[in-house]
């Protein structure tokens, strides 16, 4: 067979030639850009042509601090298509974590967004490596900044040469990107992604039993593309044709409703809070998103009722799926297998809100204090995974070890897998909460109380027990009409049919807001010192 390396230069060159006429739409600053990947294809060559001649070699990373639009699209191409390595910098996280992740990769180039000049500005003065900053706007006119030098992307862009030949010594092995962890705790650690990591991801999210991302769809990834590179999802859609719809800054449920019905969106991503947002948003508005064929959903488990909202409610088909930034990120996809879809809808139901069944082309073990789990649902362990779009090690970090010391990348994630394969995600190991020598998963709680009618979030976290080492409590966020209406008696009596007694939460806590991660996570370390205040108050 022909060595050909997996590079990602064909995946752009495949869209300007074969899909010419499909389009980018792009919502910036001043409103919504249209763009066809004839136009994105020639703008991300003359990005490319401008980084070179700004001295960006082969290997040297770049950074962009942006949101979801054509220009962060078109450096997600040019970047890498010069054999350099695109750096997606997640800008929810605190200026240090930012100074850190970019002194640590060594970016030389940042492109960044107008409006999050002042962000990069409180931690200007401690960047080692950065030469040039390179400002992503819809004005020609230069911002008032303490950042130097800076240079106008689209001026760099008018400048430069729109038939930009790339490079042709890339190797699939060479690295074409980089994101770091969200870091709950410690420095934010860092993962690189080959080309061919990359373009073997990419086929996979094209899978007919995977997110099956066509040139048919317009698809809308919400899940930012400074996490973990919006799931791999503009990589595929440009080089399948697939239309896409880029929802830029500070966007709301209400314009995501917008986007998907004026702009015909057949797939969509992003985590649960973004949908659950967006559910409140449908249940109080008219809108027809009969378009969607899909609402992909990851970050974290999507609360069964949730699903079935969206489904019955709304009728929007809905898809659960889990990864990581270690891996690309698509790792399982809930699709039910032939014969059970003639199940009823509550047993289709049970087996979807699972995370799914492993995606062609990787491995997976689940493992426990004594070796491998059995695959009946009820083993819990730890889950490992292997294949050719997982990391093999942390970014200059020696944390690398504890996570792929065996060749296998150990999430932390503790799952069960069922007689037929799918992996049901029951906690992160440090959020289990051990009463009297037993496990209880608070996920399986925080999925059981979202499903009442009154509730909007709910998060459970453990508290220290003189006598059971550790009992749970949880933090419930109500939807607005009822407040003042339910009690905490009322959620316990609802909870008391699902779980066995000492599974319960000693406590329910009524809380404005639970905090969130950079990504749209629950904060659990910040929300056990609240509870653990609350608690020792009583």
């Amino acid at each position: 067979m022909m060595q050909t390396p997996l590079t990602m230069t064909q995946m752009i060159e495949r869209a300007e030639r074969y899909f010419p006429k499909k389009q980018v739409v792009s919502r910036t600053s001043s409103g919504i850009q249209r763009f066809t990947y004839k136009q994105i294809g020639e703008r991300t060559r003359r990005l490319a042509d401008s980084l070179t001649k700004l001295g960006v070699e082969k290997g040297d990373r770049v950074g962009t601090l942006a949101w979801n639009h054509h220009r962060h699209l078109e450096a997600y191409f040019a970047i890498p298509c010069i054999g350099a390595v695109l750096h997606t910098i997640n800008i929810r996280l605190s200026p240090h974590h930012i100074s850190y992740i970019i002194n640590h990769a060594e970016d030389t180039v940042l492109l960044v967004d107008p409006d999050l000049i002042p962000l990069l500005e409180k931690c200007a003065h401690e960047l080692k490596s950065v030469k040039a900053y390179i400002i992503m706007s819809d004005d020609k006119v230069l911002p008032e900044t303490t950042l130097s030098p800076i240079y106008d992307y689209e001026t760099l862009l008018a400048d430069a040469n729109p038939t930009f030949q790339y490079p042709e010594d890339i190797e699939e092995n060479d690295p074409a990107g980089m994101c770091y962890t969200s870091a709950t705790t410690g420095n934010p650690k860092g993962v690189v992604y080959s080309h061919r990591g990359i373009f073997l991801h990419s086929m996979a999210l094209g899978l007919a039993d995977s997110a099956a991302i066509s040139e048919k769809d317009i698809a809308l990834p919400v899940v930012p593309m400074f996490h973990a590179n919006a799931w791999g999802m503009p990589f595929a859609a440009v080089w399948f044709g697939t239309s896409l719809v880029l929802p830029g800054p500070y966007f709301t449920p209400k314009l995501i409703a917008e986007l998907i019905e004026t702009e015909k969106v057949t797939i969509t991503a992003g985590v649960p809070t973004i949908w659950l947002g967006l559910l409140k948003e449908l249940d109080e508005g008219s809108y027809d998103l009969s378009s969607l064929r899909g609402v992909l959903c990851g970050g974290s488990a999507a609360p069964k009722g949730m699903i079935k909202a969206f489904e019955q409610r709304h009728n929007i088909p809905f898809l659960h799926a889990y990864g990581m930034t270690e891996t690309s990120p698509l790792v399982v996809i809930s699709t039910l297998k032939s014969y059970q879809e003639n199940l009823d809808y509550e047993e289709r139901l049970e087996i979807r809100a699972k995370q799914g069944i492993l995606v062609p082309g990787l491995s997976i073990k689940v493992v426990g204090k004594d070796g491998e789990v059995a695959w009946d649902g009820k083993e819990m362990g730890e889950l490992c995974i292997k294949g050719p779009w997982i990391a093999s090690e942390y970014y200059k970090d020696e944390r690398t070890h504890d996570a792929f010391g065996d060749g296998w990348l150990h999430t932390g994630d503790v799952v069960t897998i069922d007689e037929e394969g799918f992996v049901k995600i029951v906690d992160r190991t440090k959020d289990l909460i051990k009463s009297g020598g037993e496990w209880i998963s608070s996920v399986d709680l925080e999925n059981a109380l979202m499903a009442h009618e009154a509730v909007f979030e709910a998060a459970v976290v453990a508290v220290p027990h003189e006598q059971w080492q550790e009992r749970p409590v949880a933090c419930v966020v109500l939807k607005d009409s009822y407040k003042d209406k339910v009690k905490k008696e009322d959620l316990h009596e609802f909870l008391i049919p699902q779980f066995a007694k000492w599974w319960l939460p000693d406590e329910i806590l009524f809380l404005e807001e639970i905090p969130k991660t950079s990504v749209g996570k629950f904060l659990k370390i910040t929300l056990r010192e609240q509870v653990h205040k609350e608690v020792l108050k009583k």
